[in-house]
């Protein structure tokens, strides 16, 4: 397995390690109730140096990145950054990723660590009049996320935080160090991306450390993020998932010209919705999980992508997807769990809303 340049820092912070997309990554080191508490109620720091990223460089990056993105990057000036998803010529989700502009003439995109060779693979097939760079082993990455993380973050760099909104992103030193750091994450909560050198990760890592925060692992940002209802691409997205299905007709904007997949969303959404993204609250005792059934009326309605004991809400949620007729909120399903069938109930998304908002232009 890989490891990131944070792995002695794991070990000697006890972190129970697993392999996750083929890195040996901590899924915990206190416990995953805990570090989830952290981050909801003070800040804690993840090691997220696994995910990719890959730039699109030359004259020709902006229409190319139009091009090859569902959202529309036009709406960027430098220095902002956007969510958006990378889609098949069928309309099927390749990946969901962030993009930034760093100037015209070069794009620097974060994908997910499982996806990093398909998505190069996938923008070297369509970009045109610009260079595809895979530059994640250039790139370590930590999240300081939580509503004290501009705090502490601030003590380290002279960049202007508090004048930065949510998905924009400054260059400049972070403890003397160069960095790139972006206003976003994938918690719900506050917080803030840094992208260093992964020589210089150990002794940021440290540094902030210093500061009271806490490390969290990879199931504490699991439940984070499903609380706040985002998806996580092999669970709730993948090539056989449209946008529409997913809930984000709101990252594809389809009058922004021609893009890979347009043609395809477009019968899609004059045919409809095959299946519809749900969130639902389970209302007896258990704990929702990906692939347990649902059931509406006594009859199976689709399955569930992603459940578990919200820490927040001391409930179990979970997200799945089911026939459109029995998507509405309010909705009364069953989870079928180890046999039983337990009552549940469809509830508007998100689950827990923090004060940050997770949308981009």
């Amino acid at each position: 397995m890989k490891r990131t340049p944070l792995y002695e820092q794991h070990r000697k912070l006890g972190a129970r390690m697993v392999d996750f997309a083929g890195w040996e990554m901590p899924v915990q080191y206190t416990g995953i109730i805990s570090e989830h508490q952290m981050v909801r109620s003070r800040a804690g720091l993840f090691d997220v140096s696994h995910m990719g990223e890959i730039e699109v460089r030359g004259a020709g990056a902006l229409a190319a990145c139009q091009y090859v993105t569902a959202n529309d990057v036009g709406r960027l000036a430098d220095g902002q950054a956007q969510y958006t998803l990378l889609l098949t010529p069928g309309g099927g989700i390749v990946d969901d990723v962030i993009v930034h502009r760093r100037g015209a003439d070069r794009f620097f995109f974060c994908v997910n660590a499982s996806n990093r060779e398909r998505d190069f693979a996938h923008l070297r097939a369509y970009v045109r009049g610009a260079d595809v760079i895979d530059c994640s082993d250039d790139y370590a990455l930590l999240a300081l996320q939580g509503p004290r993380a501009t705090e502490v973050l601030a003590r380290f760099t002279t960049l202007p935080l508090v004048e930065l909104p949510r998905f924009a992103f400054a260059e400049g030193e972070v403890a003397g160090r160069a960095a790139l750091v972006a206003h976003t994450g994938y918690t719900g909560e506050d917080g803030w991306e840094i992208y260093c050198a992964p020589g210089d990760a150990p002794a940021l890592w440290d540094a902030l450390l210093e500061q009271g925060v806490g490390p969290a692992g990879l199931g504490a940002r699991d439940t984070l993020r499903l609380e706040a209802a985002l998806p996580l691409y092999g669970h709730e997205l993948g090539e056989d998932t449209s946008p529409f299905d997913a809930r984000l007709a709101w990252v594809v904007r389809m009058n922004k010209g021609d893009f890979v997949g347009r043609a395809a969303l477009e019968e899609q959404r004059r045919r409809g919705p095959r299946r519809c993204l749900i969130g639902l609250e389970l209302e007896g005792a258990g704990v929702p999980r990906a692939g347990y059934r649902l059931q509406h009326g006594g009859r199976p309605i689709g399955e569930i992508t992603s459940g578990t004991m919200s820490p927040t809400l001391g409930k179990g949620i979970a997200l799945g997807y089911v026939d459109p007729a029995a998507s509405h909120t309010g909705a009364a399903l069953a989870v079928e769990i180890r046999g039983r069938a337990v009552a549940a109930r469809s509830v508007r998304l998100p689950f827990y809303r923090s004060g940050a908002s997770n949308e981009s232009p």
